[in-house]
C-alpha cells in the first residue's frame, strides 16, 4: 500500500478534499484526514484500513474499546473517531432512516461497491421499517463470502429487529446470483421465519448497478 509520502501532493487525502470535495475521497482517505497521521508501525492510510475493518463489523455501535483493539490507536484517537461517528449519527444517520422499498438502502451501500473482496452486509430494521443498524457480517474472497444464519441474526436478535435486508457486493462485476447466493437466501429466510424476523430482500450490487431478489420475485 502506498504511504502518504509516496502519493503526489495533489492526490493526498487532505489536499484532495480541499480541491475536489469530501465526496471524492474513499473511506480510508476520509478517516486518514480525521486521524492526521499514522504510527511508527503504520502509515495513516494503513492505519485507517485497520480501523475501517472494525467499524464495518460493529456498525454504528462501535465503541472506544473496539477501536482501541487496533494497534496504535490509543484513548485519544479512539475518542476522536467515536465522537466523529456519533456527531454524524445524530445528524445524518442511517439509524432511523425509514425504508419504503428495500432498494432504499442502496445509498447506504455505496461505499462498499468498489471493495475487492465480497462483503456480506445485514441491515436491521424495526417494526416501522426504520434502520436500526448496518454491519458487515463477513468478508470473503474475490467472489465468495461464506455466511451462516447464526452470524446474521446474532446481533439482530439483541437489537429486537423486526426485519432485515441482506446485501453483498460482487467484485467480479456480474450481478447474476450464484447458486450459493440463492442457497444462502433460502437458509436466512427460513431461519428468520423461525425467529419471527422477516427477510425483506437480498440485494447484490456493484458500482454499475444492483440485483434484487424481491424485484425478481426470487424471494
Amino acid at each position: 500500500m502506498k504511504k502518504i509520502s509516496d502519493i503526489p501532493v495533489n492526490e493526498r487525502p487532505r489536499e484532495k478534499l480541499l480541491a475536489r470535495g469530501a465526496e471524492s475521497l474513499s473511506d480510508k482517505e476520509l478517516l486518514a484526514v480525521i486521524l492526521g497521521k499514522g504510527t511508527q508501525k503504520d502509515d495513516v492510510l494503513s492505519l485507517s484500513n485497520k480501523i475501517i475493518r472494525i467499524i464495518d463489523q460493529k456498525g454504528i455501535m462501535v465503541s472506544v474499546g473496539d477501536l482501541m483493539e487496533v494497534d496504535g490507536i490509543g484513548l485519544a484517537k479512539a475518542a476522536l473517531i467515536a465522537s466523529a461517528i456519533e456527531f454524524v449519527r445524530r445528524r445524518i444517520k442511517p439509524e432511523g432512516l425509514k425504508i419504503k422499498f428495500p432498494t432504499d438502502i442502496l445509498p447506504l451501500l455505496r461505499h462498499y461497491d468498489d471493495r475487492k473482496q465480497e462483503h456480506f452486509i445485514c441491515i436491521s430494521l424495526n417494526g416501522a421499517n426504520e434502520v436500526l443498524n448496518l454491519r458487515v457480517i463477513t468478508i470473503g474472497l474475490v467472489n465468495k463470502s461464506q455466511v451462516h444464519p447464526r452470524e446474521v441474526f446474532a446481533d439482530v436478535i439483541v437489537e429486537r429487529a423486526s426485519s432485515i435486508i441482506i446485501a453483498h457486493n460482487h467484485p467480479s462485476g456480474s450481478l447474476t446470483p450464484s447458486s450459493e447466493d440463492r442457497e444462502t437466501t433460502i437458509r436466512i429466510k427460513d431461519a428468520g421465519n423461525i425467529l419471527g424476523i422477516n427477510l425483506l430482500d437480498h440485494i447484490i450490487f456493484n458500482n454499475k448497478g444492483y440485483y434484487s431478489f424481491l424485484e425478481d420475485s426470487a424471494l
